[in-house]
């Protein structure tokens, strides 16, 4: 069932700017989705996971509908499409240059975190990241019998910005032995700039870390003027040993395909990166190593249309959260992910207040930073605006 979505006034929307693909979405209720199911038998519009509400591009499901023709699935590796595919996607779109050879498949992202967790660093060594963060990065250190050392980031009426103090503290500590970094940042979808990678590159030369970069929304940078620098792209000791993480889910919505890649330039660790994985990291399903390969060879029509409507909804997000009494929110450079500051509101919990509204955002809770709310921007645009009319309900008081 498809649920076609009724548009609103074209003072809203630009027709014939936002592209077909993304003006119905499939009714998602009743097929296992973790999104939707949430909060099933309640009326709270669901906004908090990241993935996307639209149908994913049609030369992916073709190439996963060509797989499956096939009628073998069996245990992977990677096929012979799937490095070159990533590396020219790489060279097109960040102007890197990435040996296919260093690629290596993975299940997903966390997944390839966890693994560099435990062969990487040694128990109770400090995992360095900066909150607030996606939560696994908060999580899995833990998980791998390592520490989380977190250093906040500082926001300013502009920006949020590494507190470069606190890391080189963080940093100094000779426990301390991986940076894991998020570029783009999730969830305040900060781009950090060349300078910055290039001071963090040479604050992990000096302390002896390796640097771990979660680039899984690189190609989703909304601001023109904003441009994805490849951490390990940089001409330093440092990023030529970097780890780097990326996959297409979040870009062409193909999370529940479970297949990302991990760019891996020492020989020696990716000999190790499947024993790595304890016995408990399962195989790349053959399915997702199709879609991705499409996605990457052939969805860059789909990802450029689906800009010009995050941007969209980007403006609308803004100019709502400035209407609401003691919201705020930076203008996020990346991602479709709006980090909204409720602390002035005077809400002691503003999760709680967003459910009974009816709306169901992420909490900051888990990103740890308490206060706030990650809202997911990519659906339909009259699903977004029925979240914001939840959102200012949540915070209008008689």
């Amino acid at each position: 069932m498809t649920v076609a979505w009724q548009w609103y006034p074209a003072a809203i929307m630009r027709p014939p700017a936002v592209a077909a693909a993304f003006r119905s979405c499939p009714d998602r209720h009743g097929t296992g989705s973790e999104k939707w199911d949430r909060w099933a038998g309640r009326d709270v519009l669901p906004m908090w996971v990241a993935d996307m509400d639209f149908s994913a591009p049609e030369v992916v499901l073709d190439a996963v509908r060509a797989r499956v023709a096939h009628g073998v699935f069996g245990y992977t590796h990677e096929p012979p499409g799937f490095r070159p595919a990533l590396a020219g996607h790489l060279a097109r779109r960040h102007g890197w240059q990435v040996d296919p050879d260093s690629i290596v498949g993975v299940p997903g992202v966390v997944t390839a975190l966890s693994i560099t967790a435990r062969l990487c660093s040694e128990p109770d060594d400090g995992i360095v990241s900066c909150t607030p963060i996606y939560p696994p990065f908060l999580t899995l250190p833990g998980l791998a019998g390592r520490r989380s050392i977190r250093v906040p980031l500082v926001q300013d009426k502009a920006a949020w910005a590494i507190d470069w103090e606190a890391v080189e503290r963080a940093a100094a500590d000779p426990r301390s032995t991986l940076f894991w970094l998020c570029h783009p940042h999730n969830p305040t979808g900060t781009v950090f700039g060349r300078a910055d990678l290039l001071r963090l590159a040479d604050l992990a030369e000096r302390y002896g870390l390796a640097v771990v970069s979660d680039e899984i929304w690189a190609d989703l940078v909304l601001d023109e003027e904003a441009v994805h620098v490849p951490f390990a792209s940089l001409d330093h000791p440092a990023a030529r040993r970097a780890i780097t993480l990326t996959a297409p889910s979040k870009t062409w919505n193909l999370a529940g395909l479970g297949c990302a890649a991990a760019i891996v330039p020492d020989a020696a660790l990716r000999r190790r990166w499947r024993a790595g994985g304890g016995g408990l990291v399962p195989l790349v399903n053959p399915l997702g190593y199709a879609a991705a390969e499409a996605a990457w060879r052939h969805g860059e029509e789909w990802r450029l249309d689906l800009l010009a409507l995050l941007r969209r909804h980007r403006a609308l997000v803004l100019e709502r959260v400035a209407a609401i009494a003691g919201l705020s929110c930076l203008p996020w450079q990346a991602t479709y992910l709006a980090w909204i500051d409720c602390r002035a509101t005077g809400v002691v919990d503003p999760q709680a207040a967003c459910e009974a509204a009816g709306l169901g955002p992420s909490d900051g809770r888990d990103f740890g930073l308490p206060g706030f709310i990650r809202l997911n921007t990519a659906c339909p645009t009259p699903q977004l605006l029925g979240a914001l009319d939840r959102l200012a309900a949540a915070f209008t008081h008689p």
